[in-house]
């Protein structure tokens, strides 16, 4: 599937990704809400919003792999999602999840270690994978450290996906990412930022891990946005999927560099917590905030002003998707599964976004 691009400015693409901003409306979907908002800067800076997702060919592809699924005994797939780290972002996956698995009457759970903790997580894996779970979809924390599970699955003939974060090198394994198309979204981040920030400055990063392929991914598209331009990675800070620290990080951003001129939120709840810090030092509008995702927390300080853009994505596609996916190559096969979602894939031939 190739990039569908809104015709609106820094529109991502596609079934994870799209740009709402301060002073731009948007539709309700299952993971964003109504943010009509003044947002002065943002209007004046001629940034405009879109959420430009591509739900309309995500249900064509359901409902070919359910057309494929009838009439056959699905009750053989036993579905699991892990993801990164318990979030208010992964509420709608888990919603998906439950949603796919009751229209198809499978059996899938939702699981999500309580921090962004490597460990944690392979021990969740494990624990499924000796349970005989048939098909997982993940979002790896540390794709290296998942090397034996994944192998270990692949010996047992259980099916893996990517989600949120890509797993490349491991696509022999996990032949499919569902997810934003990460580069990119870092990149409209950046020209956000470009454009809210005409005259340049001091820009922090804050993030939840330095190892997670997909924030490795949306900080190199987000730098690749603002090379050449005068705005200057002031510095990268982690806060390894603690959303307390990352309030931490964003006030000593600011102690650090009373210049600081903005503030770029990689994972869900960096951009209200750069939002409160800005806010609470009576900064908003002052201290540029462009954050990803759609927390209603971010939803909140972006009508307040607090946060100029937010980049979205939509988990719960990422959730509801799995589970038709992974039950179609068990019930189907792999090789029979992935020729259906062939022609639904980015040009990569790897990424359903």
């Amino acid at each position: 599937m190739s990039h569908r691009r809104a015709a609106q400015m820094l529109a991502s693409t596609l079934a994870v990704t799209a740009m709402t901003l301060a002073a731009c409306s948007t539709n309700d979907s299952p993971t964003t809400k109504n943010t009509a908002a003044s947002g002065a800067k943002s209007a004046a800076s001629g940034l405009k919003g879109s959420i430009a997702f591509n739900d309309d060919n995500l249900a064509k592809l359901r409902d070919q792999l359910k057309q494929a699924l009838a009439g056959k005994d699905v009750t053989t797939a036993k579905v699991a999602v892990v993801v990164n780290v318990t979030a208010a972002y992964w509420t709608a996956a888990r919603a998906g999840v439950t949603k796919a698995a009751k229209e198809l009457g499978v059996d899938a759970v939702f699981q999500e270690p309580t921090t962004q903790d490597i460990g944690q997580q392979l021990s969740i894996v494990n624990t499924l994978l000796s349970q005989g779970r048939t098909g997982f979809s993940i979002s790896a924390i540390q794709p290296s450290s998942l090397s034996g599970a994944i192998g270990t699955a692949a010996r047992k003939h259980v099916n893996m996906i990517a989600i949120d974060s890509p797993l490349t090198r491991f696509k022999d394994q996990a032949p499919l990412y569902l997810g934003t198309p990460n580069f990119e979204a870092g990149q409209n981040a950046g020209n956000a930022m470009k454009k809210l920030l005409p005259g340049g400055g001091d820009v922090a990063i804050l993030v939840g891990s330095l190892t997670a392929t997909n924030a490795t991914q949306r900080i190199a598209g987000f730098k690749d946005a603002v090379k050449g331009s005068k705005i200057k990675v002031f510095q990268t800070y982690n806060d390894n999927g603690d959303a307390n620290r990352a309030l931490q990080n964003a006030s000593a951003a600011m102690q650090a560099d009373p210049g600081l001129k903005g503030m770029y939120g990689v994972y869900s709840y960096d951009g209200p917590s750069a939002g409160q810090a800005v806010q609470s030092t009576g900064r908003s509008g002052k201290v540029v905030v462009v954050a990803d995702d759609a927390e209603p927390k971010t939803l909140t300080l972006l009508k307040q002003g607090a946060i100029e853009a937010t980049v979205l994505q939509q988990p719960y596609q990422q959730g509801y998707m799995s589970v038709y996916i992974l039950t179609a190559m068990k019930v189907l096969g792999e090789q029979a599964t992935l020729d259906i979602i062939k022609p639904y894939l980015d040009t990569d031939g790897y990424t359903l976004s």
